[in-house]
């Protein structure tokens, strides 16, 4: 025994079980984030359950376990329940439902069930009465009437397109003039002198236009309720499992479909429409439904903004301290002091990012440059900038350490023999040794966005928010708009999965946006480690 634990051969079994652990707890976790996130687009067949009190119940089966509290010897021992989702909120006011099969008289999959999702109230299900226009019945049978509800649908969808239009293009723009001409307004009341002629002709001219703005959005704003009262003229009047009427405007139907009479190919395509809006579209009913491209965008430009500021920053400072600084007690000491900002918690890092960029430099930036906005702040709020600053520095630490490796493995005879060719130090560094480094400096920038992409909690007091109105790059001068706030898939995932009013109904959106959140910050690092492999070959290359 003695000679076998020396010969080190357990040592390499603990090794390996060790590493396939590892891989097996990180592998059983992506694949459980994958099945629960993509599952939750496919159309499931709705189930008709007829129970022994004579009632029905209808909805989709979620789940199926045995039932926890059943006592020995009792009617219900050994068991099993069902998780039912039954939707209709605006009728049960809870989504999902459970039921002891022992309950369950009749199961059935009707085919004339239908299944809608709502822009509110989440989905329906139950039975087709009647689609009715202007208070006639225009179809009474589902089969003839489908083509109707269809075309109906459409109609409604380009009124909301239309409507949206509205209300995010032409009437955004004019409230985002008005407020341009009411702070300048102000800035010239406060800085001139209003008694001159020049000034109040400056004045009357402003609030000339501000008047004309405001008569074309009273226009808008009449074109918009005649439109929303055109969206309450085609009605659906469909009846639950349990006998209760509801009338539903097509306005309000994002997309209705039969899923007891959906083919594979059908149930297919309601999956990748459904897949489609999530990355795309807007999050709905307190984010729980809908899409979530406003998080996407807001994750991806906030790491972009942090690479832009973290690396000059981290390359500047690791160059001076491996090229330039005489080596010593002091340099050694700033080694370990930056080693040891990589350990400091990142609500550390929020705290002083609110203490100093946005209480700090934001309110100097609104006394200085945005006096007549003034007491409402600007740039002394959160924001994508402040935030980005805030994890630039939180990731500062990691790219120092990375790019001083990298400057180190660069060897000394390339240095010298620059050098030795009348090259200056300067011309050494930039030319030579940068370029040699690079593939460190990126290994550096790739662990900054992995870290920066997943933090939440310094992001909660710099800028980040439930439900952004507006994303921070838009078609509006100055185009990027730095001091907006924005939302991010981190905390997406904890405002949906731990604050949300309907969290049962909720955890399917955890994890597709968890899945998301992991497919950005894979996308991200393969991209840099294309990049630094690209930039080895071509070094590799040179040196022949």
């Amino acid at each position: 025994m003695t000679q076998f634990w020396k010969s080190g051969n357990p040592f390499v079994w603990l090794t390996g079980a060790a590493l396939a652990a590892s891989v097996l707890m990180i592998v059983g976790l992506v694949l459980l984030i994958l099945f629960k996130g993509l599952s939750q687009f496919w159309p499931s067949t709705l189930a008709e359950l007829h129970l022994q009190d004579g009632s029905k119940v209808m909805g989709e089966i979620w789940d199926r376990e045995e039932i926890p509290d059943a006592e020995p010897g009792a009617d219900n021992a050994s068991q099993y329940r069902l998780r039912l989702k039954v939707a209709n909120r605006d009728l049960y006011s809870l989504d999902f439902r459970w039921i002891d099969e022992s309950d369950i008289q009749q199961r059935l999959s009707p085919p004339p069930a239908i299944a809608i999702e709502r822009q509110e109230w989440g989905n329906f299900y139950g039975y087709f009465v009647g689609l009715k226009k202007d208070g006639e019945t225009v179809a009474a049978d589902l089969v003839d009437g489908w083509p109707t509800i269809e075309a109906s649908l459409d109609e409604m969808r380009k009124l909301r397109e239309r409507i949206k239009e509205i209300e995010k293009s032409d009437i955004g723009d004019i409230n985002h003039d008005l407020e341009r001409l009411r702070l300048g307004l102000r800035k010239i009341t406060l800085a001139s002198d209003t008694t001159t002629a020049e000034t109040r002709q400056l004045i009357a001219d402003k609030r000339a236009q501000m008047a004309d703005l405001q008569a074309e959005y009273l226009d808008k704003e009449k074109a918009l309720a005649d439109f929303y009262g055109s969206s309450r003229k085609i009605v659906l009047s469909m009846v639950s499992v349990d006998g209760h009427t509801i009338d539903i405007p097509v306005y309000d139907i994002v997309r209705i479909w039969k899923p007891n009479e959906l083919s594979v190919f059908g149930k297919c395509g309601i999956y990748l429409d459904k897949l489609w809006e999530f990355v795309t579209g807007e999050p709905r009913e307190s984010n729980t439904e809908g899409g979530i491209f406003p998080a996407i965008f807001g994750t991806v430009m906030l790491v972009i903004i942090m690479s832009i500021a973290v690396v000059p920053l981290g390359v500047l400072a690791a160059v001076y301290l491996r090229e330039y600084a005489r080596q010593g007690v002091w340099v050694r000491a700033i080694r370990i002091a930056v080693n040891n900002l990589a350990g400091v918690p990142s609500i550390v890092y929020g705290v002083f990012g609110l203490g100093f960029f946005i209480y700090g430099l934001g309110g100097t930036l609104d006394q200085l440059f945005f006096s007549e906005a003034l007491p409402t702040p600007t740039f002394g709020t959160g924001g994508i900038f402040w935030a980005s600053l805030t994890l630039a520095l939180l990731t500062v630490p990691v790219v120092i350490v990375a790019t001083e490796e990298g400057l180190a493995a660069v060897p000394r005879e390339i240095r010298e023999g620059s050098l030795a060719l009348s090259a200056t130090k300067f011309e050494t560094l930039w030319r030579v040794v940068l370029p040699s480094a690079m593939p460190g400096i990126l290994t550096g920038l790739i662990l900054a966005v992995a870290r920066a992409a997943g933090e939440v909690a310094p992001l909660m007091i710099t800028g980040v928010v439930k439900l952004a109105p507006a994303l921070p790059l838009d078609g509006t001068f100055p185009f990027l708009h730095l001091e907006r706030k924005f939302m991010h898939l981190g905390f997406h995932i904890y405002d949906v999965g731990f604050q949300s009013p309907n969290v049962e109904a909720a955890i399917p959106m955890v994890y597709s946006t968890t899945l998301l959140l992991l497919v950005i910050v894979v996308f991200l690092n393969l991209f840099a480690i294309y990049v630094r492999n690209r930039l080895r070959e071509k070094l590799a290359y040179s040196a022949f």
